[in-house]
């Protein structure tokens, strides 16, 4: 059997639990009547001689529609009934040792749930991925849901076709156009209706029109200040959000003439332009997520909190730079204010280092506990998540997230490195881009900060002092 990325479209995997009166093989007639267009045979109660007949009838049913016709599991039934191939979970088999046995022409399929898993799986042979699963499902109580995120960067990470499995069926099927799937496994959503045909038909449709599209690049928007020498501000959030293969976009507040030394000069832009540049973005290219940066006028703050709201941005990384690393304050009490009563408010999560956090509570943060504390006086504040980076404590690199009275740890290594400039920025856009991908927020800290220790790790050295940080490093 030829087997190409088409053949996933309308994936049906049985389920004897919904046979009502009907055979396996009648009910899988009714959905190859219907446009069905791969058939993999689930099997957990049948003996052996049972389960052989029934793949036999099947394999002949699949064979008059030309559809393939895989096993699940059960790579001695599918070499005795000489099915077109098997679809393995992780921990059944190596897709090597598979294809040992199976023969290069038979088609292997397997389940993963991690870019690792998948690289490793197409590595080995396996021909196609199923991946999920996307939604709860009824079918499989220990399946844990993946973000689309997840999800997004393993159909980017292989060549071969992916189909998504889990809870998926014809009113949430479309929230997964774009992610990069080939097609849609399904179980009750066939095999539960009672005219399967026409479910399927109607599956069908939605399916071409879902996986017809192509996988869209996110976008995201940085709102800051630009940094001439290109370690902080605007340069390193574009720089970081390239790195995740994203579109980055820049709304610039100021213009800064800065190097490791120091800052020499700042030009702030008027709030007007700050306005045009977001209507300019938001009418055309409107973006996934938005980080903002240092904002140190108060009317800059007012225009930027009207155009969020009057675009309805969704995904806003705030990250309030208020404290210098030296304890010096960056941003006069007028803009502060607005920051704190205004801006900070609309951020789906906010990003204060230490000294900031210490501004915005009013009481000095030695230890864990006090950010602890700091978070929840901070939450009477905003509506969002907070989260504290615990880098300026002597004690630990952890960061604590906060949101809605729930308190999580984030930590990683702390790399023996003096060149830290732009590390805030970063982060904050990396937890942005993270977003913007369809990862959980908790998921997107984690990753940032995965990814922020590898850009210290590369120990890059310019400039005199304090110098920037390896954006690119894991740009292949």
């Amino acid at each position: 059997m030829k087997f190409n990325k088409e053949n996933l479209l309308l994936y049906a995997v049985t389920d004897r639990s919904w046979l009502n009166g009907k055979t396996v093989a009648e009910q899988v007639t009714e959905a190859l009547e219907g446009g069905a267009t791969f058939i993999q045979l689930r099997e957990k109660e049948l003996g052996y001689d049972e389960f052989l007949a029934e793949a036999i009838e099947i394999k002949a049913i699949c064979k008059k529609y030309n559809v393939p016709f895989v096993i699940n599991d059960n790579i001695d039934i599918a070499i005795a009934c000489d099915a077109d191939g098997v679809h393995v979970g992780q921990s059944d088999m190596e897709a090597g040792e598979i294809r040992k046995k199976l023969g290069p022409d038979k088609i292997i399929g397997v389940s993963t749930h991690t870019v690792e898993e998948a690289k490793r799986a197409q590595e080995r042979g396996a021909d196609y991925l199923g991946v999920g699963a996307p939604f709860s499902t009824s079918t499989k109580a220990d399946a844990d849901t993946l973000s689309f995120g997840l999800m997004s960067d393993i159909c980017a990470a292989v060549d071969i076709p992916v189909v998504a499995i889990g809870g998926i069926n014809a009113g949430n099927m479309t929230k997964l156009k774009g992610i990069g799937f080939d097609g849609v496994a399904l179980v009750s959503a066939i095999f539960a209706a009672d005219d399967i045909k026409a479910a399927c038909e109607k599956l069908l449709a939605i399916s071409k029109e879902t996986f017809s599209v192509k996988p869209e690049i996110k976008k995201v928007l940085t709102i800051a200040g630009s940094d001439c020498s290109g370690g902080a501000g605007i340069q390193a959030d574009i720089k970081t959000i390239t790195a995740h293969k994203l579109y980055a976009m820049s709304a610039i507040t100021a213009l800064t003439a800065q190097n490791t030394t120091g800052v020499y000069g700042i030009m702030e832009a008027t709030p007007e332009f700050v306005a045009n540049q977001l209507d300019c973005i938001f009418s055309d290219i409107r973006p996934d997520a938005v980080k903002i940066g240092m904002v140190s006028n108060s009317k800059i703050i007012e225009v930027i909190v009207d155009k969020l709201k009057e675009y309805k941005a969704e995904n806003i990384v705030v990250d309030p730079v208020m404290v210098a690393t030296s304890g010096s304050k960056l941003i006069s009490d007028e803009a502060s204010e607005a920051l704190i009563a205004k801006l900070l408010p609309l951020g789906t999560v906010i990003t204060p280092n230490i000294p900031e956090a210490e501004v915005l509570c009013g009481f000095e943060i030695k230890n864990t506990d006090d950010m602890i504390k700091a978070a929840e006086k901070i939450s009477t504040m905003v509506d969002g998540a907070i989260l504290i980076k615990g880098g300026h404590l002597v004690s630990t690199a952890t960061d604590l997230l906060y949101k809605d009275g729930e308190v999580s740890w984030f930590s990683a290594e702390r790399i023996d490195n003096p060149n830290t400039h732009g590390t805030g920025c970063t982060l904050s856009s990396a937890i942005a881009s993270n977003l913007a991908k369809g990862y959980s927020l908790k998921e997107s800290i984690a990753n940032a900060k995965a990814y922020l220790t590898g850009a210290l790790k590369t120990q890059l050295n310019l400039g005199k002092v304090s110098g920037p940080l390896e954006h690119t490093y894991w740009i292949k």
